[in-house]
């Protein structure tokens, strides 16, 4: 039996797979973001950071025709997220690899736990935490792959930890590896883990985006009627509210 083919409220642009040279022969999720940007048309816009622009591209590319319009409405969430915190591809790495280490293949988990803990162990030595410190929910990701993270800790003894991975380029191949764990995983809901994906990460990294100041309305006095004292400066002081 086939499916139906997704009902596309108007204004909502259909996505499809991989590169378009123009918007004539189509778009992906990335594209459509350069376009609302208003720059030149691209998969790699400079508008997303390009850790996130990774995830977002093989989301885009993994998810059928059905779902992949799914994402479509989160689009312009991603034009201009670009903060310029570092920790954000440790982030984007944490959060892919908690989400495909309990359902990837098993040697796609051995990379996936060592993520992890590289991860959480290099934002550890940032925040001035101790290394072995795990979050609650990488502890729990851990936890349903034991012996993807007994072979990991016995890498990280031997070679340490490796800033270096957290890099966006390298990062970047850890995100698109997460994915695609997800999309081959033997679960009934790959599309729907695949679509939470890209949500949490747009969620992660807006989390690392700077709050633009929102200047409070000066309430002024109403004029007096009798004559005042002259003001002993000429500016009011503003204030700002985060």
């Amino acid at each position: 039996m086939s499916r139906r083919a997704p009902f596309v409220p108007d204004g909502v642009p259909v996505l499809s797979r991989g590169r378009h040279r123009n918007p004539r022969r189509g778009a992906c999720f990335m594209e459509m973001a350069s376009f609302l940007a208003g720059e030149r048309w691209s998969d790699h816009p400079s508008c997303t950071h390009p850790v996130l622009a990774t995830l977002a591209r093989c989301v885009n590319d993994m998810l059928d025709d059905t779902s992949r319009q799914r994402i479509a409405l989160m689009i312009p969430e991603v034009v201009g997220l670009h903060p310029q915190d570092d920790r954000v591809a440790a982030a984007l790495v944490l959060s892919t690899a908690r989400a495909a280490l309990p359902v990837a293949a098993e040697e796609r988990q051995n990379i996936m736990a060592l993520a992890i803990l590289n991860a959480e162990g290099i934002l550890a030595e940032r925040d001035g935490r101790e290394p072995g410190e795990l979050s609650d929910t990488s502890r729990a990701a851990l936890t349903r792959a034991p012996a993807a993270e007994r072979w990991a800790r016995i890498h990280l003894a031997r070679m340490g930890f490796n800033s270096a991975a957290l890099r966006p380029a390298n990062a970047s191949k850890v995100v698109a590896l997460a994915v695609d764990g997800v999309a081959r995983a033997c679960v009934d809901d790959p599309e729907e883990r695949l679509v939470q994906m890209l949500r949490d990460g747009i969620d992660v990294v807006s989390a690392f985006a700077p709050l633009a100041p929102v200047p409070v309305e000066e309430t002024r006095p109403a004029p007096s009627t009798t004559p005042s004292p002259a003001p002993r400066s000429r500016w009011s002081s503003r204030t700002f509210a985060r």
